[in-house]
């Protein structure tokens, strides 16, 4: 308004009208550059998150809640149990990760003396009730509640129990709840170390101590010893396996794998609880009778307990209804047609968020040939063994050479002419490797003859097959060589091929008289 009115002025004669200026510098616009589409902002993308924390704080907030939720699917969902099933089957098998020792002469020749007496200390440790202190377990019962536990709940605790009185080698295994390592312990040490979600740490972030609850959080009562309630023991970490598979950098606590999934998984078995209450309710109300007063009587043929009217509905009889009465049929229409794709369609989402293939989870064969299947399975089992490296490396090797530390020191390693193996060779006794699970194939005579090839054109050696296929060079060896020998003490051909009749034994040559 008030340059309108300074030019009407200056019109006027009132006000001298101003030369315009004349601007020499170039205007600044703003320029349009290229972004991300992931990081728009729109209607479309409001409720997408945008905080960006640390991997310990997007645990804090969201572990035991996420935990709960997990035990919650593996004792109520069926596709849940399934995957936890296929991780113990995958990840461990029937037998077990199986130790092969590899003590070897300083020539390089295997000690077999040694490898044998190695192996049978470890395999009577390993029994039920040696292994674990409660005696309940053995050491590939312990590897299944281990791996399983890992899936369900992100992590484990498995604490380190030496002395003489546990078993005859000093050593054993007692499985704990995670749940004793509590989420919301987090303290700063004058020390320098503070404690993050029950683990103390150094200035590094690594592992000092961790601080356990003396019994499960969800026991009623506190014991109290001296009058004093025992809260938290802080046990050192060189006592405690404490195992996960870490996603995020800087992660000290685990999280449950299927946390891509849980939502989905969750939410499908609320669908597919409706559709069967739909169904079954579908298929015992027939409708309903309807009258203008809305009057029962006439066409009941009783009361039940409650003194509701009934009627009964019996097969191939025909009713006449009473004047002014009309009938309403109900048909819910479920399970409806589209019922089963939409089913499918959510399980192969599931099943991607559980990195397991979608046939075996949903035990749906249907529409696959040897060559999709035998994709499906390639893909993953290398999951399972990228899961087995690991739980070796992480629990089963420094497990066994704790043992092997606490046995050769008790003695509890003997050759068989009695003597025990030294502990100051335990370097040399602690070559070993660790044989996992390997499966077969749907179609075996294609993979044997292939092998076969591969054995001929120097592509493999017999030792990588056999490795392959989950056994031990040296044993399938002494296995054949023992089998040839019994085979040629009983005249028994193994070649395939006919064995020629034998020869009548030529006659003795008469007494001269």
């Amino acid at each position: 308004m008030a340059n309108v009115l300074t030019r009407l002025a200056s019109r006027l004669g009132y006000v001298k009208e101003q030369p315009a200026i004349v601007r020499t510098e170039p205007v600044l616009r703003p320029i349009r550059v290229r972004t991300f589409a992931a990081a728009s902002s729109s209607r479309l993308t409001a409720g997408w998150n945008v905080s960006n924390v640390s991997a310990d704080a997007d645990i804090f907030r969201s572990l035991d809640v996420m935990r709960a939720r997990s035990r919650d699917l593996g004792n109520n969902n069926d596709y849940f149990r399934k995957f936890l099933n296929m991780v113990g089957n995958g990840v461990v098998g029937p037998k077990g990760h199986q130790l092969q020792c590899q003590v070897t002469d300083p020539g390089g020749k295997k000690d077999e003396l040694a490898n044998n007496a190695i192996e049978a200390a470890f395999l009577k440790w390993a029994k039920r009730g040696v292994c674990d202190v409660t005696g309940r377990l053995s050491f590939v019962d312990i590897q299944k509640l281990f791996i399983k536990s890992v899936a369900r709940d992100g992590e484990i605790l498995i604490r380190r129990v030496r002395g003489k009185t546990v078993n005859a080698f000093g050593y054993a295994l007692q499985v704990l709840d995670i749940s004793r390592l509590p989420v919301a312990f987090n303290q700063t040490l004058s020390n320098g170390n503070f404690i993050r979600m029950g683990i103390e740490m150094n200035s590094y972030g690594r592992p000092v101590a961790y601080h356990l609850l003396t019994l499960h959080p969800g026991e009623s009562m506190p014991v109290t010893i001296n009058g004093q309630s025992v809260r938290v023991e802080r046990v050192p970490a060189d006592d405690i396996f404490h195992c996960f598979v870490p996603e995020l950098l800087e992660q000290s606590r685990g999280i449950p794998w299927a946390h891509a999934a849980m939502l989905r998984m969750n939410m499908l078995a609320g669908y597919e609880e409706a559709v069967v209450v739909a169904a079954r309710t579908g298929a015992a109300k027939m409708g309903f009778f309807t009258s203008p007063d809305g009057d029962a009587e006439p066409l009941s043929d009783g009361e039940d307990e409650e003194g509701e009217f009934v009627t009964d509905a019996d097969p191939g009889t025909f009713s006449v209804l009473p004047k002014g009465y009309d009938f309403k049929a109900w048909d819910p229409d479920y399970p409806a047609q589209n019922t089963d794709v939409f089913i499918k369609l959510c399980l192969r989402g599931i099943a991607s968020g559980l990195l397991v293939s979608y046939n075996s989870l949903a035990n749906d064969l249907e529409g696959v040939n040897f060559s999709s299947i035998r994709a499906g399975l390639l893909e993953e089992r290398d999951v399972w063994m990228a899961l087995q490296a690991w739980m070796v490396e992480s629990f089963c090797e420094p497990v066994f050479m704790d043992w092997l530390q606490m046995a050769l020191m008790r003695g509890a390693i003997t050759m068989p002419n009695g003597s025990a193996l030294p502990i100051a060779k335990l370097e040399k006794f602690g070559a070993h490797a660790w044989q996992s699970r390997r499966w077969a194939w749907v179609d075996p005579l294609k993979d044997v003859e292939a092998n076969m090839a591969a054995v001929r054109g120097g592509l493999k050696s017999r030792k990588q097959i056999i490795t392959e296929q989950g056994g031990d060079i040296d044993e399938v060896f002494q296995q054949l060589a023992a089998e040839e020998e019994e085979a040629r003490r009983l005249k028994i051909n193994l070649s395939g091929e006919p064995v020629p009749p034998t020869p009548d034994p030529a006659p003795a040559p008469a007494a001269e008289e």
